[in-house]
């Protein structure tokens, strides 16, 4: 219910935090620990003692199951605990909402799936609500209560994955029969 394209100023800045950003590469910063990776929004956009900032991070990992990861770099860790480290990040100031930019982008089957649980389990642990862009439609399936296929740059169809893979739209059928996906 809220416009961005109106917003300026402290008004759009808080509207920002209320967003979380897990990146298609997870975009962590290399020459930083995992710890300081996590910490990085706090320490940028809170007053938090460093007890409270320690606190915080530790928290997030551990839920995540990456607190033994705190003081490796992420080119130690493999593809799917940088994607945890990453969700742990943009969910560290508390949003409401994670937008997930590709999650599965360039990972094995294993930790697509991985990744899939990954998404679920955050929204259930933290009670946020995911936005996943993606063109993996087999993931789309296995994680999505509501879809919407954007083609050309409006949305073509939307709805529960049964409606969607049963669009009449030209653009949305073809997208949905090139995946080879199906509701068995």
């Amino acid at each position: 219910g809220v416009d961005f394209a109106k917003l300026e100023g402290l008004n759009l800045a808080a509207m920002r935090r209320t967003f979380g950003m897990v990146f298609q590469m997870s975009a962590l910063f290399d020459s930083m620990t995992v710890f300081d990776n996590v910490a990085f929004p706090v320490r940028e956009h809170t007053d938090l003692s460093r007890k409270e900032v320690r606190d915080r991070v530790m928290d997030r990992l551990s839920a995540l199951g990456v607190a033994g990861a705190a003081h490796k770099l992420p080119a130690q860790l493999s593809g799917g605990m940088q994607k945890r480290v990453a969700v742990a990040r943009a969910m560290i100031l508390e949003s409401e909402i994670l937008i997930y930019d590709e999650p599965t982008t360039g990972l094995d089957p294993i930790t697509t799936e991985m990744v899939d649980d990954l998404i679920t389990e955050a929204e259930e642990m933290f009670g946020v609500t995911s936005i996943v862009i993606s063109h993996d439609m087999a993931s789309v399936v296995r994680i999505a209560d509501h879809l919407s296929f954007l083609h050309q740059g409006q949305i073509a169809a939307a709805g529960t994955t049964e409606e969607l893979i049963h669009s009449e739209h030209p653009a949305t059928a073809e997208f949905v029969r090139a995946s080879r996906i199906s509701l068995d």
